[in-house]
């Protein structure tokens, strides 16, 4: 989609050009994203994960359930057990979004497409809204076809929720608006690094690497890392037990937020400075 649109004023005529708007770079971005098969297979894989793996995961601890010591029947959390598999399916997440964009630096496809928007700033926001809102979309989906079917599994071995207990509702919801921020941040992660694997490894660190280290420190360090972490913050939002040193899910979320809001900038930044 070009930054101005060409509209045929008849033979011997002067082509006339209509600047583009957002909306029509928004839909060059879904037709982009649409057109790829990894969109297919990173989404298929998160539904899969998100579904089958928590589902799997439900029904193996609600059996284990009557074992369990009493520390962890105190601190039971059906909703998130349901929710498990998202932790995994949210790489999916991560991949892709750092693919959406990074791939057009490997493909050179980016030259192309800067020439089409040189409002740089405005391609790479059209690219954030297009996959934060199918990951909103999917990540809903899946986060309450999880919940009914984990719950289903507990039925009868444990005790379960409902959406109407307190703090249900929230992290149902909360762990799709944990996966759309991720969304954003990826594709600023992709945009900011530029080569794939590099966004890749960055990513994998930021969810699952660094957060594994830090449990070897000591308390007084782990601790407040724990607290604070971006993902690990806002990751609160799917779980309605808040154990000790970490935030509530909405602080929690917001910090996260604050994170994928510094990271952006920094993308948004390099973005005009660097060439393509």
């Amino acid at each position: 989609m070009s930054d101005a649109t060409i509209a045929r004023t008849g033979p011997g005529q002067r082509a006339a050009f209509r600047p583009a708007t957002f909306g029509d770079v928004l839909r060059s971005e879904w037709t982009k994203l649409r057109s790829v098969r990894s969109t297919f297979w990173a989404l298929t894989v998160t539904v899969v994960l998100g579904i089958g793996l928590g589902a799997a995961i439900s029904a193996l601890t609600a059996h284990g359930y009557a074992r369990s010591s009493v520390s962890a029947k105190l601190s039971w959390d059906p909703t998130n057990i349901s929710l498990s598999g998202m932790v995994i399916a949210q790489l999916a997440i991560a991949v892709l979004g750092v693919l959406c964009i990074s791939s057009e630096y490997s493909s050179g496809m980016i030259r192309t497409s800067l020439i089409a928007v040189p409002k740089r700033g405005r391609m790479l926001a059209a690219k954030s809204v297009v996959f934060a809102a199918v990951t909103f979309v999917v990540g809903e989906v899946v986060s309450f076809a999880a919940f009914f079917v984990g719950q289903a599994l507990i039925s009868g071995h444990a005790p379960h929720a409902t959406l109407g207990d307190p703090g249900v509702a929230r992290a149902v919801v909360g762990a799709g608006l944990y996966l759309t921020a991720l969304a954003v941040l990826s594709v600023a992660a992709g945009s900011l690094l530029r080569h794939p694997a590099a966004a890749i490894a960055s990513m994998v660190g930021v969810l699952f690497v660094l957060p594994g280290i830090v449990q070897a420190l000591p308390d007084s360090w782990r601790n407040p890392v724990n607290e604070f972490w971006p993902t690990q913050a806002g990751g609160q939002m799917a779980s309605v037990y808040i154990p000790a040193h970490t935030l509530q899910p909405w602080p929690g979320f917001g910090v996260m937020c604050l994170f994928v809001a510094i990271v952006y900038a920094a993308a948004w930044t390099l973005l005009d400075r660097r060439d393509a």
